[in-house]
């Protein structure tokens, strides 16, 4: 331990603390800009810096570790003029058009400026140019990066992707794609971690809701909206809901509001993606001479992304069962289209996803096997959906709660964990067991593939299978270690679940933007909670997918099933 001051408070905090973080655990603020934990610290923006006697020079509280009888001092006449000057240098190459902003009222830097009590620029305006390339899912504005590498930092260190770099040199110095391309052109997964982590609005997911409520008010067109399990843990939050009303009621009450035809839950989705995806594992592992191994989960459009691009001969050990989304799509478009008596091409499904990578997912050439048409239209983030209500000045704790629509909007405990990391993985591990032994089993017995561990195995006894060796990874990083561990021989897998974003979708770079929090963990655990209160826990005792299998499909990975239920990840190419 070591004692030191700040602003005259005597402290004391372990060896290899750094100021910034001493002065937290006191609840002294110092404001920083470009500093993320253990993740970048690099003292870019200068917005952290503090005086310290007997140093000449202001230095980075980020960066700086208190020492034995340091004195220093956070708001001294130098260190208010230092930070100020430093935040007007930075506003000066800063498209400061905050009102047609994306992240307005949520921007780090909008933030500083209102706190530094910043209201004249003294600087001339220099703005980088800015050519906005809407066909990736991922949009950067280069006029409001403020170089705080972010994006970069965690690009390279959490999702090990490297698609961000420092470009230019001097004052043409600046973040863009690494070795001068085009985002679309690159290997990115379209995860979004950059989009979330970005203090200011420099890189966004684009924005489809004019698309979506250009359908929504066109009287010709059925519009039909699914929303994924780990958007109801999330939403509430860009409306500072308490937890009694941040219900899943009122989030369907505020999509009736918008006028929406049709509010379905894709949790019946995931159940019916256990059925399809389950049985094609067991008929893998009860034929094992014929396919490779192990069995990957294909939820995740930025997994598959990134095992295309970079591990691509593992490309046929992806279960070929769609996503959820887009099984919902190609069931809408038929089944549901029947039962309604309309026009496959009248319905517009639009998706509401935690994911950007959604995005890219809907728009692939083999997503359109119900009537020809993309099986999914439109996909808006949780953001965008939360953005569309308040457009509506709706205001969903006002609103009477309502039910999903039927038949599509039933779901099970099993289906709701879909959102956290593992939850694939219990819930078809679940409907395998009860496929094979008859029995369902303890809906709790397959804990070892919960929890936040990035990268989780276990084996479980599946009587009449055998032992099936499984894991679990979230976050590409991670998913690399794991590639090159399979690859190198040095672990044995049966069945393997992969999400992109750290923590899974409850962490997606769809989600509400926390600055300094991250939220997945939180998300996670209530989704865990869903399924643990949930009336049915197994998708194979989903009423509805079993009413859609006995009426239409007829058996899982049967004709009608594997037209519309699964694809050929080979037959589209991730490079344009």
């Amino acid at each position: 331990m070591v004692n030191f001051k700040i602003n005259d408070r005597d402290l004391t905090a372990a060896e290899g603390v750094t100021i910034l973080e001493a002065a937290e655990q006191a609840g002294i603020p110092i404001p920083h800009l470009c500093f993320l934990k253990e993740i970048n610290n690099i003292a870019a923006c200068r917005m952290c810096v503090v005086e310290v006697v007997g140093k000449e020079r202001l230095v980075p509280a980020c960066n700086t570790e208190v020492t034995e009888g340091m004195v220093i001092y956070t708001n001294s006449d130098r260190v208010r003029r230092a930070r100020r000057t430093n935040l007007r240098l930075i506003l000066s190459q800063h498209n400061s058009n905050c009102a047609v902003c994306i992240r307005s009222g949520n921007c780090e830097l909008q933030r500083l400026s209102r706190d530094l009590n910043i209201h004249y620029q003294p600087y001339e305006l220099q703005l980088e140019r800015s050519t906005v390339d809407l066909e990736a899912p991922v949009v950067r504005e280069a006029s409001k990066c403020i170089k705080c590498m972010r994006c970069v930092q965690i690009c390279d260190k959490v999702q090990g992707m490297h698609i961000w770099d420092v470009a230019g040199t001097g004052s043409r110095t600046t973040v863009d794609v690494s070795y001068n391309r085009f985002l679309k052109n690159t290997d990115c997964t379209f995860c979004g971690q950059c989009v979330t982590h970005c203090p200011t609005g420099a890189l966004t997911v684009r924005d489809d809701t004019n698309r979506v409520l250009q359908a929504v008010g066109d009287p010709d067109i059925v519009t039909v909206v699914q929303v994924a399990p780990a958007v109801r843990v999330a939403w509430a939050e860009a409306f500072d809901l308490p937890v009694e009303q941040a219900t899943t009621g009122r989030m369907v009450a505020a999509l009736k509001r918008i006028g929406f035809d049709y509010v379905f839950d894709t949790n019946f989705t995931a159940d019916l993606t256990i059925m399809e995806e389950g049985s094609e594992f067991l008929e893998r592992f009860t034929h094992k001479g014929k396919y490779r191994w192990p069995m990957f989960t294909s939820c995740c459009p930025g997994w598959v992304r990134f095992l295309k691009t970079q591990f691509p001969a593992y490309t046929q050990n992806l279960s070929t069962a769609k996503s959820p989304q887009q099984m919902f799509g190609a069931v809408a478009k038929s089944y549901f289209a029947e039962k309604i008596g309309v026009d496959p091409h009248k319905i517009y499904v639009v998706s509401i996803m935690p994911c950007s990578a959604k995005k890219t997912e809907c728009e692939l050439p083999t997503m359109n096997d119900a009537c020809g048409d993309p099986d999914v239209n439109a996909v808006l983030t949780t953001r965008e959906m939360c953005r569309m209500f308040c457009s509506d000045c709706i205001i969903p704790a006002d609103l009477e709660e309502a039910e999903f629509d039927s038949p599509l909007g039933t779901g099970t405990g099993a289906a709701v964990i879909f959102g956290a990391t593992g939850g694939v993985m219990d819930a078809a591990l679940r409907s395998a067991y009860y496929l094979v032994t008859g029995t369902n089993p303890d809906a709790d017995a397959f804990q070892k593939v919960r929890g936040d561990r990035p990268w989780k195995e276990a084996v479980f006894s599946i009587p009449g299978a055998g032992d099936v060796r499984v894991a679990v990874v979230s976050g590409l990083g991670n998913t690399r270690r794991l590639m090159e561990a399979i690859d190198g021989g040095e672990v044995v897998y049966d069945f393997v679940e992969v999400m992109a974003c750290p923590g899974g979708c409850a962490g997606g770079g769809g989600q509400p933007i926390h600055e300094g929090v991250e939220m997945a963990s939180h998300r996670g655990n209530q989704l865990w909670e869903m399924d643990a209160n949930a009336t049915v826990r197994f998708s194979h005792e989903n009423p509805d997918v079993y009413e859609l299998y006995r009426a239409y499909l007829k058996n899982p990975l049967g004709e009608k099933s594997h037209h519309l239920l699964h694809t050929d990840h080979t037959a589209w190419s991730v490079r344009k």
